[in-house]
């Protein structure tokens, strides 16, 4: 039984050979482990980073790392500017990254950027002729996004099949969030399964020019607790002695 998520129900099975799909690929630890469930699934997978302006580029370059091991067809990367509009601690410099869990939305939610991701994703998909995306959102290892939350993916699949021609047409795009409720642990051990090398990986909201982890971020808490619970053994690498 497929493993994969989507609010709309099961996965499409296409006649004649490999189903295209546009993967949102951050470099982290989840995205990471999305494109390897839809490489099994079948798909041939189409992989999309997106700079918009985000504190340092290394998840970029472990994206285009994740991609090459994990035989994306292409791996592309397009910009936009949230940087221009700031509002966020991953987005504007002055505005420090929190090193405690807070309460509510964190200073870390960076305004539309899922919209504007799954936006850009759905636009290269109807290019390729795919009618899949697929998101590596969670709802329960997370640090309160409102754009990680079903009601989310749901709407955007909506929308998906109002604003294109393939969905008034009557091939509607479908999105997948196949981590929506999925703990972290579970996450990386069905991503060891599978053959992902998390050590390609970054997900730390201010690594260094080389990759390495702050440690204190709610993303590297998370990913630290995930390993924990898994029973293995954590590859990243930190700068913080934390």
């Amino acid at each position: 039984m497929s493993l994969l998520h989507s609010p709309a129900g099961a996965l499409r099975s296409a006649p004649g050979g490999a189903r295209r799909a546009v993967v949102l690929l951050s470099g982290g630890l989840d995205s990471a482990t999305v494109l390897a469930l839809a490489r099994r699934e079948g798909f041939e997978c189409f992989a999309l980073s997106v700079h918009y302006g985000q504190r340092h580029s290394s998840e970029l370059h472990a994206a285009a790392r994740v991609a090459r091991a994990l035989g994306a067809a292409e791996h592309r990367v397009l910009g936009v500017d949230l940087a221009g509009i700031g509002g966020s601690a991953l987005t504007d410099p002055s505005i420090p990254v929190p090193e405690q869990p807070t309460e509510g939305i964190p200073a870390t939610y960076v305004p539309a950027r899922n919209t504007l991701m799954l936006a850009l994703a759905l636009g290269w998909a109807e290019v390729l002729g795919a009618l899949d995306l697929f998101i590596g959102v969670n709802a329960v290892d997370y640090s309160g996004y409102p754009d990680c939350r079903p009601e989310f993916v749901a709407a955007f699949e909506r929308l998906a099949r109002l604003a294109t021609r393939a969905g008034v047409e009557g091939s509607p795009l479908r999105v997948h969030a196949p981590l929506l409720h999925w703990s972290k642990s579970r996450i990386i051990r069905e991503g060891l399964a599978l053959g992902v090398d998390y050590g390609l990986t970054v997900s730390c909201y201010q690594a260094d020019e080389a990759g390495r982890a702050c440690g204190a971020c709610d993303s590297c808490r998370l990913r630290r607790a995930g390993f924990e619970a898994a029973g293995v053994a954590d590859p990243t690498r930190y700068w913080s002695a934390r």
